[in-house]
């Protein structure tokens, strides 16, 4: 739906204040790219936001993430009000993050990846799960299961502090504070550089 030029103004507005790391023109940007992509999208969101499809063909488009454990789990990040649509305040947010964020809001962002049942912790199974897909195997391999539980047990030895055989925010943070590079041990869920 068309906006109003006095709405648009102070959509810009808010979501400049509200995604601190993006200047008001940039926001403009995202703003009609946005548009471009409700367009493309199928109208059961009634020009409210796109579905997933949409924005995990954007950011393989854009970011070249293929990884569709990981593309699932940043749109259920972006998609914070959990109605499977991301609106121009999610999209516009998520990318502050996604693209500026400070170390501490990647890690947020990153604990959230990786924690795919949301209950706070990033536990063996799921280290294992998004372990499994970053493995090239080798042909000669006995089991190539092993190797990544191997993995599991050596990002355990690393990061979990508190001994408990999972890893709590603090223990990640923690790592990460102590690693940078570890900030995605689990996976790539950050674009690359460029």
């Amino acid at each position: 739906a068309a906006m109003s030029r006095k709405g648009r103004k102070l959509l810009v507005d808010s979501l400049t204040r509200s995604a601190k790391h993006f200047t008001k023109s940039e926001v403009e940007c995202l703003i009609k790219l946005f548009d471009t992509l409700v367009a493309k999208a199928s109208s059961q969101f009634a020009g409210a936001g796109f579905d997933r499809t949409v924005f995990r063909d954007t950011l393989y488009n854009a970011f070249g993430m293929t990884d569709d454990v990981v593309l699932d789990r940043v749109f259920s990040t972006f998609d914070r009000d959990n109605t499977g649509c991301i609106t121009v305040e999610e999209w516009v947010e998520g990318l502050a993050v996604l693209l500026r964020g400070t170390l501490e809001e990647k890690m947020k962002y990153c604990f959230a990846i990786y924690d795919l049942n949301g209950d706070g912790y990033i536990s063996k199974e799921e280290m294992f799960q998004m372990l499994k897909h970053s493995l090239l195997i080798q042909p000669a391999d006995e089991e190539p299961d092993e190797g990544v539980k191997d993995l599991v047990e050596i990002a355990l030895k690393k990061m979990d502090y508190d001994h408990d055989g999972k890893l709590s925010f603090t223990d990640f943070e923690k790592a990460v504070r102590d690693e940078n590079l570890l900030l995605e041990a689990f996976g790539p869920c950050l674009p690359d550089i460029k």
